[in-house]
């Protein structure tokens, strides 16, 4: 991922905190069935925690958190959201944490922003023997016809602009960076699916186990589309250019739900790895 995109979350924080979906309680369920180990009274480091939306559903699992971020915005929306959960400013290639203290590592949204060759040594290091990295994402569920539309319409909005490469795809939740299409035959993202056909999950001594969880969300309009706009393409493309998509949008969509209520589908992809290794 490109620096500029990387950080590009910081200014719009707020934005991305009231607006980005949160996860399902199956996640957590899958977690802990995946690891064999309850997240109650675990020590979780949640990295790349930026505004604290898995975070504080660890928290509220009865989970002792500490969360680990980089962004200067980010952090300062997450102390804001979430006095209760201690932060530690850092990144995943070099843990401020100490080796064998966490029962749990998790990148909710976040691993696809780091260099897997330092973060995932970083994370056999930090976990105590027996403990889980879990790195999961929220795809959006293009089976759903109008969502497999919008896809379609960001690509060639995207496309069009000289500052995107036409090669480049744009899907609504391009910011995951997240690999597998939900739908069959749409090459969305560049993430693979099992150990071994990517870096990003290619850790020695790790062995990813996959679930996936589908959800869904119903939200005004103003909130799928601020959803969108918190989306990294969007946030580097400037002001005018993000307006310019979202008015259009708005119109196609307010067609389609006359009511003003969306219906957001989601697939959550879970990779799961415990620590047995020596």
């Amino acid at each position: 991922m490109t620096r500029p995109r990387a950080h590009s979350f910081n200014a719009a924080a707020a934005q991305y905190a009231a607006n980005r979906p949160s996860y399902p309680p199956a996640l957590l369920d899958a977690v802990e069935a995946l690891a064999a180990h309850p997240l109650r009274n675990a020590h979780v480091a949640d990295i790349g925690a930026g505004t604290g939306i898995a975070s504080t559903l660890l928290h509220a699992r009865g989970a002792r958190v500490t969360a680990v971020e980089p962004g200067d915005g980010m952090a300062a929306e997450f102390r804001r959201n979430n006095p209760d959960i201690p932060l530690v400013r850092g990144d995943g290639n070099h843990l401020p944490l100490a080796t064998a203290s966490a029962d749990f590592i998790t990148y909710a949204q976040a691993w696809h922003w780091i260099d897997p060759a330092k973060a995932g040594p970083e994370a056999r290091r930090v976990l105590r023997p027996g403990g889980a990295l879990a790195l999961w994402w929220n795809h959006t569920d293009h089976s759903a016809q109008w969502l497999a539309d919008q896809d379609a319409r960001i690509r060639a909005f995207f496309q069009a602009d000289q500052a995107t490469p036409a090669a480049q795809p744009a899907p609504a939740d391009q910011a995951a960076q997240t690999g597998q299409p939900v739908q069959a035959g749409r090459p969305n993202h560049p993430e693979p699916t099992q150990r071994g056909d990517h870096p990003w999950t290619d850790i020695p001594g790790l062995t990813f186990t996959e679930r996936t969880i589908p959800h869904t969300r119903k939200v005004p309009l103003a909130t799928h589309l601020a959803n969108l706009g918190s989306h990294s393409l969007f946030l580097v493309s400037g002001e005018e250019r993000t307006q310019e998509f979202m008015t259009r949008e708005h119109a196609v969509l307010s067609e389609l739900f006359p009511d003003g209520t969306i219906e957001e589908s989601y697939v959550v992809h879970l990779r799961l790895a415990r620590n047995d290794a020596p």
